[in-house]
C-alpha cells in the first residue's frame, strides 16, 4: 500500500474520531442543559410552593384578625348560636356585661361622672335569650291589645325589640342608658358620649340616618362595645356596624 493511501486512511480515521468527539461534546452539553433546566424548574416549583404556603399563612392570619369577638354582628339576619354562653362579670347585683369588655364600660362611667355628668347609669345590659323572649312577647301582646293582628304586632315590635337570639343584649356587649327613652338624646350625658365614647370602644349602635340598614329605629340610649380602634374608624367613616363589617370583608 502506498504511503499516500495510508495517509488518506489515517486522515479518514481521524475525521471519524473527531466527529465522535464532537457528538459526545454535543450530547454532554445537551445533557447539562437539560439538567440545568430541570434544576431551574425544580427551584421555581419550590419557590412557588413556598409562596403558596406563605399566602396560606397570611390568609390564615387575616382570617384570625377578622375573627374579632368585638365585631360579632347580631341583628335580624344574624342570630347567635343556640349554645352561645358569654362569660359575664357583674356591674352590680342585677346587671352583667361581657367580662372582656366590662372594664371599658366601668372606666367610661367613672370618667363621665368625674367630669360632672352624674345623671347617667346602665339601665339594661346583658339579657338571657329567655328574658329577651319575655320582653318581645310582652310588646307583641301590647300591640295586639290595641287591635293589631299578630303579624302586624310582630312587625311593629321588631322596629324596637329584636327577636330572642338576635339582640345585642343577648351578646353581652350592649348597654342601654338611663330610662331608655328619647329624652336621653337631649341630655348633656348623651352629648358627652357622642364626643368621647369611641375612646372607650363604644359606638351609638342605631343612628337615625342608618335605619334603612340596621332595620331598627334610632336608639340614642343603646351603645355597643366594639373596641377603641374600630369605634374610631367607624365614626371616621360614618358607618354603622353592618356597613363596617362588610367594609372589612372587602378591604
Amino acid at each position: 500500500m502506498k504511503f499516500r493511501d495510508v495517509r488518506k486512511i489515517s486522515l479518514l480515521k481521524q475525521g471519524v474520531f473527531m466527529k465522535r468527539i464532537i457528538i459526545v461534546i454535543v450530547l454532554v452539553v445537551a445533557l447539562l442543559f437539560v439538567v440545568k433546566e430541570d434544576h431551574s424548574k425544580t427551584k421555581e416549583i419550590q419557590i412557588e410552593k413556598k409562596n403558596v404556603i406563605a399566602n396560606e399563612i397570611q390568609f390564615d392570619e387575616k382570617s384570625k384578625e377578622n375573627d374579632d369577638w368585638r365585631l360579632v354582628l347580631v341583628n335580624y339576619e344574624n342570630a347567635l348560636p343556640k349554645d352561645f354562653a358569654p362569660e359575664l362579670s357583674d356591674i352590680d347585683k342585677t346587671r352583667k356585661f361581657d367580662s372582656r369588655a366590662i372594664e371599658y364600660l366601668m372606666q367610661m362611667l367613672e370618667d363621665i361622672k368625674s367630669q360632672g355628668y352624674r345623671n347617667i347609669w346602665p339601665q339594661s345590659t346583658y339579657r338571657s335569650v329567655a328574658r329577651q323572649e319575655e320582653i318581645f312577647n310582652k310588646k307583641v301582646n301590647s300591640y295586639m291589645s290595641m287591635g293589631k293582628t299578630k303579624e302586624e304586632a310582630e312587625i311593629l315590635t321588631l322596629q324596637k325589640i329584636n327577636k330572642p337570639g338576635t339582640s345585642e343584649h343577648n351578646l353581652g356587649l350592649a348597654v342601654d342608658f338611663n330610662n331608655v327613652d328619647y329624652n336621653f338624646e337631649k341630655s348633656k350625658e348623651y352629648k358627652w358620649l357622642t364626643e368621647n365614647a369611641e375612646n372607650y370602644g363604644f359606638i351609638l349602635r342605631y343612628p337615625r340616618e342608618k335605619k334603612d340598614i340596621t332595620k331598627v329605629d334610632c336608639e340614642p340610649w343603646h351603645w355597643r362595645y366594639v373596641g377603641e380602634e374600630h369605634a374610631k374608624k367607624m365614626n371616621e367613616l360614618n358607618m354603622c356596624l353592618e356597613e363596617y363589617v362588610e367594609y372589612l370583608k372587602q378591604n
